[in-house]
């Protein structure tokens, strides 16, 4: 006798049709999310190419809503229809409208990605690929609605402004930095201390993103090529560099753009050529230049004197003599060696932004 297939039970039914329903109203939230999204970058930002980006997401996921999904639809038994939360409310700019959207999709795809895995293979695997794709795209649609005002003014906010250097681990000492509280980094990568320019772009991307996710401002040194590529705030420059006047016509008016000073002559002509911040120093001998004769405490306070811009003493700046910088008139540092090369680059952060808070 031929066996028969096992009949459904009713409570597997119920299931499968509760996960239908699931799936179609995810869907449905996560493609409505993206359109938020892809309006803002088109009506907001006037971003041809991120439009292009949302617009392939949204699509993609058009194309896997099958039939079936819709047809499980029954708005009138869904308990939660019409819910609303108070925090709707307080979204008052377009930013804000932006994050929560951005969120909302992540989070309809990660259901997507979990019970599709029960109902439909393909679906689960296109929303894990949209969701990762997502989190870049995010990261480009909130750098493309940062304009220069807002740069600036967080900029006048940070007073510790961290440095790179070729370190083993250098993404997780920025992100051990970054969650102490510094909301701003460059990238710095000389010629030899890097191998090439492939590197240099993927190291710039990934601490562009982590820089993005803790609202940090990120910079890259001298090389404006690679600070456009990856969408950073700005560079800073050298005396040796380009003249801010180019790196401004390259960056466009919203990029920030700091140089490197040593006497008052430099700080005088950064601040005529436009510059947004000027580093000052080397307060010490440092093997970060060397070769360079530091300029002492005396620059410093010349600096706090006679700067209108948010200056950053800079050069072998460390815990031990922060206090001494503070009462030369310094407000802001930036360093390399004493959060790169310490032990608990997280702890050595939060003990200077700490110094730097109460005045030591």
């Amino acid at each position: 006798m031929t066996p028969q297939p096992p009949v459904p039970s009713p409570t597997l039914d119920s299931e499968r049709a509760a996960i239908e329903r699931l799936l179609d109203a995810n869907l449905d939230r996560a493609r409505e999310g993206l359109r938020v999204l892809e309006d803002w970058a088109r009506f907001a930002l006037d971003r041809p190419d991120l439009v292009a980006r949302c617009k392939d997401l949204r699509q993609r996921l058009g194309r896997l809503h099958q039939e079936r999904y819709k047809l499980a639809r029954h708005t009138a038994s869904d308990p939660a229809a019409g819910m609303t939360h108070p925090a709707q409310a307080e979204r008052q700019n377009g930013a804000s409208v932006l994050a929560a959207n951005a969120g909302r999709v992540q989070e309809a795809l990660r259901v997507l990605e979990e019970f599709g895995r029960m109902e439909d293979s393909a679906l689960a695997a296109d929303a894990a690929a949209i969701r990762y794709a997502l989190y870049d795209l995010e990261v480009d649609l909130i750098q493309a609605g940062r304009g220069g005002d807002e740069r600036r003014a967080l900029l006048r906010r940070c007073h510790l402004y961290l440095v790179t250097s070729p370190v083993e681990g250098l993404e997780e000492v920025v992100a051990a930095a970054l969650a102490a509280g510094v909301r701003l980094v460059q990238y710095r990568a000389k010629a030899g201390d890097v191998p090439d320019d492939r590197r240099r772009f993927a190291q710039a991307s990934a601490l562009r993103q982590l820089c993005q996710r803790h609202g940090a401002l990120f910079l890259v040194n001298d090389r404006i090529d690679l600070a456009l590529a990856v969408g950073a705030d700005g560079v800073h420059l050298g005396q040796g560099d380009l003249p801010p006047a180019v790196a401004r016509r390259l960056l466009g008016p919203d990029r920030l753009i700091g140089r490197s000073t040593h006497c008052l002559e430099d700080l005088h002509r950064a601040v005529a050529d436009g510059c947004d911040y000027v580093g000052v120093g080397p307060v010490k001998a440092t093997p970060t230049k060397p070769g360079r004769d530091p300029v002492g405490l005396a620059y410093v306070s010349q600096a706090a004197a006679e700067c209108p811009l948010p200056f950053f003493a800079i050069g072998g700046i460390d815990l031990a003599n922060l206090a001494a910088v503070r009462r030369a008139g310094a407000e802001r540092v930036a360093v390399v060696r004493a959060i790169t090369q310490a032990e608990d680059p997280g702890a050595a952060a939060a003990a200077l932004l700490a110094g730097l808070e109460s005045g030591a």
